[in-house]
């Protein structure tokens, strides 16, 4: 991300060809004070993964797909789907395809999280 002036940055996103071969690749794209977007790029999986933050998060697949379970509820992911959990949410990954591209905006519930815009490297 370049700074463009005072407070204003810009970037681009990794593309899902920069996913890794197994797991997943997680790029810190904004960390501004309680706020921090990633991008998430994902291997292909089968194997669930649990999770459980205590920031909120709102989730989105920009390319490729993804099945997830919340609160017992099964929900089928691809390019322009969205999911918000509110922090303390249980929620699991339970499949994800080649190359999926997420984009995760976290917001804490209080404290900064840095002060400085943050680049992707």
């Amino acid at each position: 991300m370049g700074v463009v002036g005072p407070g204003v940055g810009r970037g681009a996103l990794r593309p899902p060809s920069d996913a890794p071969a197994a797991g997943e690749r997680f790029e810190t794209v904004l960390a501004l004070r309680n706020l921090v977007v990633e991008q998430i790029l994902s291997a292909a999986t089968d194997e669930p993964v649990d999770h459980r933050q205590d920031a909120d998060e709102w989730v989105v697949v920009l390319a490729g797909a993804a099945e997830m379970e919340v609160g017992g509820e099964r929900l089928e992911l691809g390019p322009g789907n969205w999911v918000f959990l509110p922090g303390g949410v249980a929620h699991r990954v339970l499949r994800t395809a080649p190359g999926t591209s997420w984009l995760a905006v976290h917001l804490a519930p209080e404290g900064p999280a840095s002060g400085q815009m943050s680049e992707l490297s």
